[in-house]
């Protein structure tokens, strides 16, 4: 069995576990969204194609829609940042600053 870098919880939550690793998480055609031990924000950059790729840049890509992730796309989002917030991803807002919100300070 292969160790990921996160955790998913429900229907719709994402928790990060490892600090240097950082999580792309992809949804469907909308915006890509980076999580760091930083925090979280809209990724610009080239998504790795391969895992040995994402490897090297101490990325793990995670693709929401797939089957092993959450099996649709999905419109509402949390993560679980290592930063000790959850954070709110609502994709109906894309393109506003209520895009990635903050949901809870401290979760842990």
């Amino acid at each position: 069995m292969i160790e990921k870098n996160y955790i998913t919880s429900g229907r719709n939550t994402i928790i990060h576990k490892v600090r240097k690793i950082d999580l792309i998480i992809l949804n469907g055609t909308h915006n890509n969204v980076i999580v760091s031990h930083r925090g979280i924000g809209v990724y610009k950059g080239v998504v790795p194609r391969k895992k040995s790729e994402a490897k090297k840049a101490y990325q793990e890509v995670i693709d929401v829609g797939s089957i092993d992730v959450f099996g649709e796309e999905k419109k509402l989002l949390f993560i679980q940042a290592l930063d000790n917030k959850e954070y709110k991803i609502d994709y109906t807002k894309e393109g506003t600053p209520n895009f990635i919100k903050i949901h809870q300070e401290n979760y842990i």
